[in-house]
């Protein structure tokens, strides 16, 4: 029978209740006492000088409160980049200053120029349409290799070229990875893209800026995934302003997907304009607005090469790739091509040498950074795919070969400087073959091309490594924030109890598994737990949500606090039962001493803790609230094996997906739902990079897909019914929950098994030469490839 409650159960997610009833506090939905509205006057070409910018006229307009440009903000920080890496020659990378309003030339469209506070949105949008630009446009630049070229035009004057970095991984294996490209059997290569994203959440990012001249406190409300980041970065990089005298705070967040992760220039604008004007500033992005100002996704172009011996055993890897950073740097812009990707290029399998090169380039485009897996789908996606062609050139099962190089003992070193301490491979290709009925798939072919249709089955392998940590290493690499994450359990005289956690939630579900962990620990109702997060004011430093670590760190950061609450509450419950706290246990919410009868409720133990004059506690101090902070010892390593069938109409080049298998391995599970909707809609994700979703500029650096109506979103037509397990666990050794993360593994495993699956479609047509497609796989491109 499934379980009513605590861990391994899947209750209804609370904060739906608030959500689905239109009760979600959302920052749009915040509204301060005279507050004023911001428009951004944004570049609409890719790379120019911007010689002047005439406000007069507009600053006369009806409504203006202040226009602010670049000379408003002289002496203001840059929006710094949080992660600095280190070249191959041992050389830190060229970083750029990221101004918040465009500082004597705009670098990519949509870069803001100025920015207009007045009593109503509509009268700043007026008033910016009558600002004067002078800006003398200049050649842009948005090929990566074309970029780095010699005599190529450069993003940055004072850069000696818009090579940001040229990064070798590991340095010292390159030579001995050569020489086994030379001794190797096979070579299989490949040459392909991870295509331009655009994240695209619900929500659209929002900041209002508030400041109390009585005080000297600012205030930003904002959609962060992190606001203690924001708060640290912005406060002390970019304003100048004391953390003790700044707080932000991030309601409710309708999806984030990374993108929200990021200090942004509006943030710091809002924050730095409520000052000025001495009254409240919002800003609201519109659809439009986000395709050219959020952070894009991924934008990789990649050569792998995998060699292989007589008896088809992985021998080396080695990559080259280029990454796009866009104009500037983004928050974690830096790490996602190098330590998110480079150190994820084993895979599940046993391969002794592997070299990674990545280039990352400036051009004239919207910065690049982190979304949703960040540097392990890129990482699966090369290798998955160059997997599948070297079981094709060598005419064995996909499978077979896969099988043949996992790693079977752990934990185990990999060539590319991490440990993965559990995992089961086999197991979870055992249970993708169940569950996807892949015996079956025979038979499903013929009756598709009975219906005048191409079949074709895409597998892959994937691992992920997530809950990035510990803190002291990646600094050496280059991090510049710690990586830990914090929890504060406060007890009620009643023993209900309030939970404050650096984590935060933008569809997670939170509200609903964090009380989960608590309520199994102590035995009480989940209902007695409330979860407070994203109010930098309430809540103890935390580095937020992203990189599917909410549960693994922040979930261990609950544990530890709580683990503390229950020590000295045996001490207080020994004190009322005259025993010693070694006797003391703690079952389902009551507290007894070890071979008696002798008990007492949790209740009175909590109460007596705060109303200690009806049980004298003598030398225990009253009152129960504890603090951890949880720094992980390593990564977690999700794994998992997924499946994909397509059907291609071969008249007009359409993909449909018939059925989807995915058999992952999270370790413990303790929402099972909510890590069933995690991967659903991490496979949706990956399904729409695959087939749908590409961000396209122009030779002149204009976005071509810069609305709905050029980037199509996966919809409910475009995705099928998933067969999801995660029946193989193989818990983490180093966490106190035994977890891994869920959040991304569904856009990391689904793209290469959606690409091989239209590979295999077509190669069943006759078209053997049919090794790759670049992602969309558009109906037009497979079209041409079935009719080349």
């Amino acid at each position: 029978m499934p379980k009513d409650s605590g861990i391994g159960a899947s209750p209804k997610r609370r904060e739906d209740v608030r959500f689905l009833t239109g009760n979600g506090n959302y920052t749009d939905d915040i509204n301060a006492h005279g507050q004023a509205y911001v428009h951004f006057l944004r570049s609409d070409i890719a790379h120019g000088t911007l010689n002047s910018v005439d406000t007069t006229a507009a600053a006369a307009m009806p409504g203006v409160v202040r226009i602010f440009t670049a000379a408003d903000f002289e002496g203001v920080g840059g929006v710094p980049c949080g992660w600095e890496i280190t070249d191959r020659h041992g050389n830190a990378m060229q970083e750029p200053k990221h101004p918040v309003l465009a500082e004597g030339k705009v670098r990519h469209v949509g870069e803001p120029i100025a920015a207009v506070i007045a009593e109503s949105l509509e009268q700043a949008r007026d008033a910016a349409e009558a600002i004067e630009l002078d800006i003398e446009e200049l050649p842009a630049v948005v090929d990566m290799k074309a970029a780095v070229a010699e005599g190529s035009v450069k993003v940055h004057d004072d850069l000696t070229s818009n090579l940001c970095y040229d990064w070798g991984f590991v340095e010292e294996n390159r030579e001995a990875v050569n020489q086994a490209f030379q001794d190797a059997a096979h070579v299989t290569s490949l040459e392909l893209v991870n295509n331009r994203l655009v994240a695209n959440p619900m929500e659209p990012r929002v900041a209002i800026g508030e400041y109390n001249r009585s005080t000297d406190d600012s205030k930003l409300y904002t959609t962060s995934q992190n606001p203690h980041v924001i708060r640290l970065l912005m406060g002390a990089f970019v304003l100048g302003i004391p953390e003790h005298k700044l707080q932000v705070v991030s309601p409710d967040v309708g999806g984030g997907f990374g993108t929200k992760i990021f200090h942004y220039a509006e943030e710091a604008f809002c924050t730095f304009a409520a000052k000025a004007c001495n009254r409240p500033v919002k800003w609201t992005s519109s659809r439009s607005e986000a395709f050219m100002s959020d952070a894009h996704g991924r934008d990789h172009v990649t050569k792998i090469e995998l060699a292989l011996d007589a008896d088809n055993n992985f021998t080396a890897l080695r990559t080259d790739t280029y990454a796009n950073m866009g104009a500037y740097l983004s928050t974690f812009a830096p790490s996602v091509p190098t330590w998110l990707h480079g150190t994820l290029m084993a895979g599940n399998y046993k391969t002794p040498l592997i070299y990674v090169n990545v280039k990352a380039v400036f051009t004239n485009t919207v910065p690049v950074d982190a979304y949703r897996g960040a540097g392990r789908p890129e990482a699966t996606f090369q290798l998955e795919r160059v997997v599948d062609k070297a079981a094709r050139e060598l005419g064995v099962d996909p499978i077979a070969l896969r099988r043949q190089n996992f790693i079977t003992e752990f934990p185990y070193a990999t060539p590319v400087a991490v440990e993965y301490d559990t995992g089961d491979y086999h197991a979870t290709m055992d249970k993708l073959t169940e569950i996807a009925d892949l015996s079956g798939f025979d038979a499903r072919r013929k009756a598709s091309v009975a219906n005048g249709k191409l079949r074709g089955l895409g597998v892959n392998c994937y691992i992920e490594a997530c809950g990035i940590a510990p803190s002291n290493l990646v600094g050496q690499l280059g991090a510049r924030a710690g990586l830990y994450e914090s929890a504060t359990v406060r007890v009620n005289a009643t023993g209900g109890l309030v939970v404050m956690t650096g984590s935060h939630s933008h569809g997670q579900g939170h509200e609903t598994s964090f009380p989960q962990v608590i309520a199994d620990m102590i035995g009480i109702d989940e209902g007695m737990i409330e979860i407070v997060h994203g109010d930098t004011s309430k809540v103890p430093m935390g580095m937020g949500t992203y990189g599917s670590r909410s549960l693994a760190v922040g979930g261990s950061a609950m544990v530890r606090a709580t683990e503390k609450i229950i020590a000295k509450a045996k001490k207080i419950a020994a004190h009322l039962m005259e025993a010693a706290d070694a006797d003391i246990e703690l079952k389902d919410g009551q507290f007894s001493v070890a071979g008696t009868d002798k008990s007492v409720a949790w209740g009175d133990v909590t109460l007596a803790a705060y109303v200690p004059h009806n049980y004298p506690l003598e030398d225990i101090e009253p009152g129960l609230e504890e603090t951890a902070f949880y720094d992980p010892a390593n990564f977690t390593y999700p794994s998992g094996a997924y499946a994909c069938e397509v059907e291609v109409d071969p008249d007009t080049g359409k993909v449909s997906i018939e059925r989807f298998s995915a058999a992952d391995d999270f370790g413990n599970i303790v929402n099972p739902m909510i890590v069933d909707g995690q991967v659903h809609g991490g496979i949706g994700q990956g399904i729409g990079q695959a087939l749908l979703e590409g961000c396209v500029y122009d030779e002149d650096g204009q976005l071509l897909s810069a609305s709905f109506m050029d980037y199509a979103m996966p919809r409910a037509d475009d995705v099928p019914f998933y067969s999801v397990d995660h029946s193989c666990q193989t818990p983490c050794t180093h966490n106190p929950l035994g977890v891994k993360g869920c959040g991304e593994a569904g856009a990391i495993g689904s793209p290469p098994s959606v690409v091989n699956a239209v590979v295999d479609a077509l190669q069943s047509a006759g078209k053997t030469d049919v090794t790759h497609i670049d992602m969309p796989l558009s109906p037009g491109r497979i079209w041409a490839a079935l009719n080349s």
